[in-house]
């Protein structure tokens, strides 16, 4: 039987976003295979006790509480592994970091590398420690997986790993199945002074989405669409908390000429975002770089219109089932805008029936089946370089 150790922090947190919701739905995939298949026993580490949500305890998936919490990567987990080396096999971790000294062969995770390539979008403090974790978490990782072949590609050249050491497991949506009442939903459009049409963003406020460009196009959009004051055209709405180094963002939409039709909802529930996603004329991704794009995603999931950059992964993500732009181009984004409000029907029901195809690449099924491959496989790799 294979003995794994897994590190669950990047799940173990009750507001998920991001790589947390990748990390939870991925374990919960995990735990159901093990349980089942009966063929590797996890050892399930965690600085905190288990929240309800995670996957629960069976004979063959057990947590593991272990301290200091505060420096829980560099200090506990180490020397966790070290007293306990010869109990586990392989070492899984689905976040960036692994342990700088790990005594137990790991597969460590990438979600994106834009801190190498866009390391000016960084706060100093963040940008540091993204880069050096990350390398010898890559470096010294017997396999890596991430969430995009695009993600795959900027590991290989990057950090120089065999492309056959690099898995591709997609995330899948993770949209609730009901979206927000019909009181719930009047009282936020109350809220916000928000009405049908709009365009939205959903989406942390920070500088790679790219939000000052998307600003500027929308101004282009609406000076070309009858002026500034035609009171019928699409609201631009920008659903999402405020983000590191977002202040020259704040400060473009207060400065446009266009601020009295652009809403900032700040942090939204999923039942909202739902919501807001089955209404939208179109949602807009533009950013300069993305390891996955889930936005675009949940769109295609509502059936609404992703207008998408068409840098980095988000042409894989959305395929022929929406809009790509250059994002370096206003213009370009401006175009699509109109094209996305001047849309007939039966063109929308054409990129709908697309969006039925392509979301049917993504699930945490099959995201589960590829990982919990590669941890068998990995397994048993290291049993016979044991061996040899």
């Amino acid at each position: 039987m294979i003995k794994l150790a897994i590190d669950a922090n990047e799940a173990n947190v009750s507001n998920r976003v991001g790589s947390n919701v990748y990390a939870f739905h991925l374990l919960c995939e995990l735990a159901r295979l093990i349980t089942a298949k009966q063929e590797i026993k996890a050892t399930v580490l965690l600085a905190s006790p288990p929240l309800a949500s995670l996957p629960k305890e069976s004979r063959f998936w057990h947590y593991q509480v272990i301290s200091p919490a505060k420096f829980f990567t560099q200090f506990a987990l180490p020397i966790y592994l070290f007293k306990n080396k010869e109990k586990f096999d392989l070492f899984f971790t689905p976040g960036h970091y692994a342990p700088r000294f790990c005594p137990v062969p790991y597969i460590s995770s990438v979600m994106d590398l834009a801190f190498l390539r866009f390391p000016e979008q960084f706060k100093t403090s963040d940008l540091l420690q993204l880069k050096h974790w990350t390398k010898y978490s890559v470096d010294n990782a017997k396999k890596v997986v991430t969430i995009s072949e695009f993600s795959r590609q900027e590991v290989v050249n990057l950090y120089h790993k065999r492309k056959s050491d690099v898995l591709v497991a997609y995330p899948d949506v993770s949209l609730p199945k009901n979206s927000a009442s019909k009181k719930e939903l009047e009282k936020f459009f109350q809220k916000h002074a928000l009405a049908k049409p709009y365009f939205l963003f959903v989406g942390t406020l920070q500088p790679r989405k790219n939000l000052i460009t998307l600003i500027k196009a929308y101004e282009s959009f609406c000076l070309e669409n009858k002026g500034f004051k035609n009171k019928y055209l699409p609201q631009l709405v920008i659903a999402g908390k405020i983000g590191w180094l977002a202040e020259p963002i704040l400060t473009a939409i207060n400065q446009s000429k266009v601020k009295d039709k652009i809403v900032l909802t700040g942090f939204i529930s999923d039942e909202i975002k739902l919501s807001l996603y089955q209404q939208a004329l179109a949602t807009l991704l533009v950013g300069l770089y993305e390891g996955f794009g889930i936005p675009a995603l949940e769109s295609m999931q509502a059936k609404a219109l992703p207008i998408v950059s068409n840098q980095s992964s988000l042409a894989e993500v959305v395929g022929k089932a929406g809009l790509l732009v250059n994002p370096y181009q206003v213009e370009a984004i401006a175009t699509a805008l109109t094209q996305a409000w001047k849309m007939s029907a039966s063109e929308r029901e054409k990129y709908q029936r697309e969006m039925t195809q392509q979301i049917k690449k993504f699930s945490w099924a099959e995201t589960g089946k590829k990982v919990y491959q590669l941890l068998v496989e990995t397994a048993q790799e290291v049993r016979d370089e044991k061996q040899t």
